[in-house]
């Protein structure tokens, strides 16, 4: 896997309101926090670009609406944030993708000359799913770090529910089955940017 020098990693979501089991239920890969906090290291070393990506969410009760504390940062992101010597990006968003955020993802990107992402964060199958699958339609090189993304058990239509583990698989296989994105571990992913 070859990893562009000025490859940006997307941290999506990674924060508090997310911990707050009693509103999301079970969650899957208990490893993927120390996993995202490696991919953000890595990439602050190399000097390639981060971007941090926050959900304010406009739902009352939801544990991620701005002036709640569920709406910051996990700690182990905010105190990595302003740390790396390449470029860094704050985007804001109310809906499942980082790429209908602001400022403009894609405008930012353009600037400075990045065509392949790494997405990382939080959840697997909802903000980081949706902006893997928008940067493929848009043109980008997508790579999924699977291990560095979790989510949660989840009702759907007709009575079906399906367990974290099982929607993150469902993630993997319709990202790299459908061609959106190259679906990959973190420690590939370290090894290749280190490399």
């Amino acid at each position: 896997m070859e990893i562009a020098e000025n490859a940006a990693l997307v941290v999506v979501d990674v924060q508090k309101g997310f911990e707050e089991e009693e509103f999301w239920g079970a969650r899957n890969n208990p490893g993927a926090d120390e996993n995202i906090a490696s991919l953000i290291d890595v990439w602050q070393a190399t000097g390639r670009p981060v971007v941090f990506v926050r959900h304010d969410s406009t739902k009352p009760k939801s544990p991620l609406r701005p002036g709640y504390a569920g709406n910051d940062f996990k700690e182990y992101v905010e105190e990595r944030r302003g740390k790396g010597a390449g470029a860094e990006l704050l985007v804001t968003k109310t809906v499942n993708s980082a790429f209908y955020g602001t400022p403009d993802l894609a405008a930012w990107f353009g600037a400075e000359g990045i065509s392949q992402f790494v997405v990382a964060g939080i959840q697997t199958n909802m903000c980081a799913e949706t902006t893997a699958r928008m940067g493929g339609n848009l043109g980008y090189e997508v790579v999924f770090a699977l291990d560095a993304t979790y989510t949660f058990d989840l009702a759907g239509p007709f009575g079906w529910r399906l367990g974290a583990e099982e929607l993150a698989r469902a993630t993997a296989v319709s990202l790299q089955g459908g061609g959106f994105a190259s679906v990959v571990t973190t420690e590939s992913l370290r090894g290749a940017a280190s490399g």
